[in-house]
């Protein structure tokens, strides 16, 4: 990115300095491609997976369960049954244009089995939309695999830089410009690229690749095992949400019936350590969750879950550490509360 400072030519311009900083585009446009397993032209760049939820759902009837981001949920016409572990119940019946169903849930991380409610869509003549932003980079991710006529991306789950992500679409499947103007991303976004966002999100996606072909986040997975370990050792009744479940390797979401997520996230915060309260997109919200009120917790439960994750530098004398301090909070709270 720092690199790509030096490069001032506009995308759109066929001069020298435009086409330098057309190639860096194209370039970062191949490394997305290549970490999901598509062709360069399925590739759109937006300014997030928000702005890709709202580029694939506008003007369409959107189904979708409510343990979906609000990025997905706000274009929600018909709600979709969740099962206690956090996977949808089966799907008979679509009954929109749009089925959505999220790859990796950002707050439990439970994986979703795609292709199997991508049948009933297709059968139906509605597309799907999957969200991969927690998936992709940490579990081997394409639009065949997953069943999807549109993907979701965001750079800044990947390591990348904030403000930049894309809408992948399969051949064949378009949108309508939302944005319209000068034609840029083949017409379907338009508004001069974000180069150095852009190079951003390629670079990283270009290291996700290689983290995930050598193995890094089997290694995480162990990790999130050794702190659940940890903590349920000193607090048996702690609720780890969606174990039963398949989840991502570097999420753990779990509940300390009647102390608030926020004054968890408070109390490691002065221990040295980052965590939320829900999705960091609304962790603001001093709310009970509304995935896991989905997933059929209560007001007391739903309200008194964090989230952890773990990443490739993320150690094991870290996750120690943060499994002491999380207890040692916790044997104040219930001091507190005796």
């Amino acid at each position: 990115m720092i690199a790509a400072m030096d490069v001032v030519g506009n995308p759109s311009s066929v001069h020298a300095e435009g086409r330098a900083a057309k190639a860096l585009v194209e370039k970062a446009r191949a490394q997305v491609a290549d970490l999901v397993g598509i062709e360069r032209n399925e590739v759109v760049f937006t300014s997030g997976a928000t702005e890709a939820a709202a580029l694939a759902c506008a003007g369409r009837k959107v189904a979708c369960a409510d343990v979906e981001h609000d990025a997905v949920v706000a274009h929600q016409d018909s709600a979709l049954g969740v099962q206690a572990n956090g996977e949808l119940e089966p799907i008979k019946h679509i009954g929109a244009d749009v089925l959505a169903v999220q790859g990796a849930n950002s707050e439990t991380g439970v994986l979703q089995n795609n292709i199997r409610w991508a049948q009933v869509a297709w059968s139906e003549g509605a597309t799907v939309l999957t969200d991969a932003v927690q998936l992709a980079g940490k579990v081997k991710t394409s639009l065949g695999t997953l069943g999807a006529d549109y993907l979701m991306l965001s750079a800044h789950k990947l390591g990348g830089p904030k403000g930049i992500g894309a809408l992948c679409l399969k051949l064949g499947v378009d949108i309508e410009a939302t944005i319209p103007g000068g034609g840029q991303e083949q017409g379907r976004r338009s508004g001069t690229e974000n180069v150095l966002g852009i190079v951003g999100f390629g670079a990283a996606c270009a290291a996700a690749q290689r983290e995930l072909e050598a193995g890094v986040w089997a290694e995480v997975e162990k990790l999130r095992n050794i702190l659940e370990n940890a903590i349920a050792a000193g607090a048996d009744q702690t609720i780890f949400v969606g174990k039963d479940a398949p989840r991502l390797p570097n999420t753990s979401c779990f509940i300390a019936p009647g102390w608030k997520g926020e004054t968890q996230v408070m109390a490691m915060d002065l221990a040295g350590f980052a965590i939320s309260a829900g999705s960091a997109c609304s962790s603001g919200k001093v709310k009970a969750s509304r995935v896991l009120r989905a997933m059929g917790y209560d007001e007391v439960e739903a309200a008194s879950a964090v989230r952890v994750s773990l990443g490739p530098t993320t150690t094991e004398d870290e996750v120690l550490r943060f499994a002491q301090a999380w207890l040692k909070a916790h044997e104040k709270y219930r001091a507190k509360a005796a």
